[in-house]
């Protein structure tokens, strides 16, 4: 039997799926595409731009009253606001640019309650290649396509395999630095460590129960929003390094994923090996 979205659902599949027609011509036309550089190894393409337009008339022509937090064009509508979307249009431009498959949309909605309590309601990660549409809502579960979703049940760390994000030429030496102490902790005590290039596919595969979890210091709110309630409502944790749930997310956020069994250990490593800001 089908499953009935909610009418906030609806509309971020709906414009999730026009967004991936267009960039998924010109993913198979890489070669063509116009790319400027905003930074090393931060490329941003025609396909990112188009896409985060089709996504913004999509979601604003069906609620028009709800802000907006977009990586390409940054926040906009009330300061105040009662409902926000937060977009990725293109996570993982670097794979897109270079013809590796794996690459996703992300969308998520934040509300904010009359208490000035923010969370996240509603997410999704899509991956118009292998035509995954990860999926979540506050309170209704985690799903892929219409599949019901759980993290991984594995218990011990040397069965885990870990997601992460390795820092590249703009990051800091004491990032690096931080980055190898951690990885030298934490891979004598688990089977595999995993860098595919897509933060928001990476919480998604927490989700999923294909990675045992998954941290990543620095990322912004869009590369998390949409993976944080999937890994929640598929019944793992996710938060900051100290633990904090991440619903009012800032603009640099670091963020550990893991099912229920091994948060908290992954959560330590990652914590005792990260040197101070």
């Amino acid at each position: 039997m089908a499953i009935r979205l909610s009418p906030h659902m609806m509309v971020m599949q709906n414009a999730a799926q026009k967004a991936a027609r267009g960039l998924l011509r010109d993913f198979n036309e890489v070669e063509m595409l116009q790319v400027s550089v905003k930074g090393p190894g931060d490329f941003v393409s025609q396909a990112d731009l188009r896409a985060e337009s089709t996504i913004r008339a999509e979601l604003e022509k069906a609620r028009p009253g709800y802000a907006f937090l977009m990586e390409e064009s940054g926040h906009s509508g009330s300061d105040n606001w009662s409902w926000r979307w937060i977009v990725d249009p293109l996570d993982g431009t670097t794979n897109f640019l270079h013809g590796i498959p794996h690459w996703a949309i992300s969308i998520a909605l934040q509300k904010r309650h009359e208490n000035g309590e923010i969370e996240i309601v509603s997410g999704l990660v899509y991956n118009p290649v292998a035509n995954e549409m990860f999926w979540a809502e506050k309170g209704i579960g985690s799903f892929l396509n219409e599949r019901r979703l759980r993290v991984s049940a594995r218990r011990d760390m040397y069965q885990a395999v870990f997601a992460t994000g390795i820092p590249f030429a703009i990051s800091t030496e004491q990032k690096r630095k931080g980055f190898v102490q951690t990885v030298s902790s934490l891979m004598p005590q688990i089977a595999g460590l995993r860098r595919f290039g897509a933060a928001a596919l990476d919480l998604a595969w927490v989700a999923a129960g294909r990675y045992e979890g998954f941290w990543e210091l620095g990322l912004k709110p869009w590369d998390v929003a949409a993976g944080l309630i999937l890994v929640r409502e598929a019944g793992g944790h996710a938060s900051d390094l100290q633990g904090n749930p991440l619903n009012d997310i800032g603009m640099s956020v670091d963020t550990v994923a893991a099912n229920a069994a091994l948060f908290s250990k992954i959560r330590e490593i990652i914590s005792e090996n990260t040197p101070d800001k």
